[in-house]
């Protein structure tokens, strides 16, 4: 993050690398105490918390030099903060969702519920509690762990039936990922003994979208008035972004903006959570084309985000992975160059080019050259050949290629950037644990 070291000329100011664009923004005098400046001390209707599950410092580097650019959030850096759980150094994401969401630690596995097994109010239900109208995104199933710990309260992140209930039970205006199957009942395919969760919401006011083309067409919904929308996508998590193109499912881009569009007609403000689940599921494969495909996905909602931030000027942005997964790191095999951009050539995820090589896996250079555009030394091919897990061998391979290295299939506890953006950024500025981002949060927003 902090790969330029000395100054640079920005739209005509100075400013240092270390800090953010949002800083010397504030210090315009146009921009003092009018709301509208990335940074000042306006007021906080709104905010958008992204969450781009699995992503640490490494991941940005990569994707930079994936992307040939500075990503958007690069220039909004506020600090850094610590992910440890209640009971472990390293957190899954229930435990770190919690801490995002309540501001408080508990054990690895659990769900709004502090270590005694205690319910805790999260922040987007105390804005709702203030008046706010709420929503949730998710590229994984709504009721995974993140997104539920801002909605639930679970002593295991794997009763996802159950968190879909309480989904439903809640004041959650509007509800946009995958999971229609632990919405419906067994009869009908679903995860639910008897409940039909779909038609509960219908009752409760939500309208159902099932397409992108439906989302697309979604109109005149009034959350003021109790309209709620609930779009279930995929009966299991969406697709990665390397294979929507195969679906009628919404970019989360695209589930973000109606998402805004919706709450946004609420007077009184509202409270959005948006997390790019798959960037850890890449992580744990080791899938470097699948992790920078899904950043780059992510990056589309936050700069939908931060482009309804700047016309609104009294939304505030907060982007921070939940933990670190994989750890990714930034050059490998004792190469000097980064070649994350190779990337881009790449197709399919790992597991699918391992689906389809043959009983004598006679057609990997077919499969893998031919979803990659990379040529494969005969070791490599070989390597691929022996390998007992063949998706994670083909994945070793495209990381080389890359230049991108793994120290892990699990999460990791290095600490993560915190990049935000709007009226009051600076308040996030400095070093912090997980816990502090939504105690800030609160104090912008002036939640009791």
């Amino acid at each position: 993050m902090f790969k330029k070291l000395g100054t640079i000329a920005l739209s005509g100011a100075l400013v240092f690398s270390g800090l953010s664009l949002g800083t010397a923004d504030a210090a315009k005098p146009e921009n003092a105490g009018k709301g509208k400046g990335n940074g000042d001390n306006g007021k906080v209707e709104n905010v958008i918390y992204m969450i781009p599950d699995g992503f640490s410092s490494d991941y940005a580097a990569n994707y930079r030099v994936f992307k040939g650019e500075d990503a958007i959030w690069d220039s909004h850096l506020k600090g850094m903060y610590t992910t440890n759980s209640a009971n472990s150094d390293i957190t899954d994401s229930a435990a770190a969702g919690t801490a995002m969401a309540t501001g408080t630690k508990t054990n690895n596995g659990v769900i709004g519920l502090d270590t005694d097994g205690n319910k805790i109010e999260s922040i987007l239900e105390a804005a709702e509690k203030d008046g706010r109208s709420s929503g949730l995104v998710a590229t994984s199933t709504v009721t995974h762990a993140t997104p539920a710990s801002f909605a639930a309260h679970v002593d295991d992140r794997n009763k996802e039936t159950e968190i879909a209930k309480q989904f439903i039970e809640s004041d959650v205006d509007v509800i946009l990922g995958g999971g229609k199957n632990n919405f419906l009942p067994a009869s009908e395919g679903g995860k639910q003994e008897e409940l039909n969760l779909l038609a509960q919401a219908e009752e409760q006011g939500f309208q159902l979208v099932e397409t992108r083309d439906e989302l697309t067409n979604v109109k005149d919904l009034n959350v003021e008035d109790g309209d709620r929308l609930l779009g279930l996508f995929a009966d299991e998590a969406l697709a990665p972004e390397l294979h929507r193109g195969d679906t009628n499912e919404p970019s989360i881009a695209e589930m973000t903006e109606k998402a805004i569009d919706v709450l946004d007609e609420d007077k009184d403000g509202f409270f959005l959570v948006v997390e790019g689940s798959q960037i850890d599921w890449a992580g744990h494969a080791n899938d470097s084309a699948w992790a920078m495909s899904d950043v780059a996905a992510f990056e589309e909602a936050v700069e939908k985000a931060i482009e309804f931030a700047k016309k609104d000027g009294k939304t505030l942005v907060v982007v921070g992975g939940d933990h670190d997964t994989g750890g990714m790191t930034t050059g490998a095999n004792g190469s000097m160059d980064l070649n994350a951009d190779v990337l881009k050539n790449v197709k399919a995820t790992g597991d699918s080019m391992a689906s389809q090589l043959n009983e004598e896996r006679s057609n990997i250079r077919e499969v893998v050259e031919g979803h990659t555009g990379l040529t494969l030394s005969e070791q490599q091919v070989q390597t691929i050949q022996d390998a007992e897990d063949t998706a994670l061998a083909i994945n070793t391979v495209i990381s080389e290629h890359a230049s991108v290295g793994w120290t892990s299939t699990n999460h990791t506890g290095v600490d993560i950037p915190l990049y935000v953006y709007g009226p009051q950024s600076q308040k996030f500025v400095g070093f912090h644990d997980n816990t502090d981002l939504p105690k800030m949060i609160a104090e912008t927003m002036k939640l009791k």
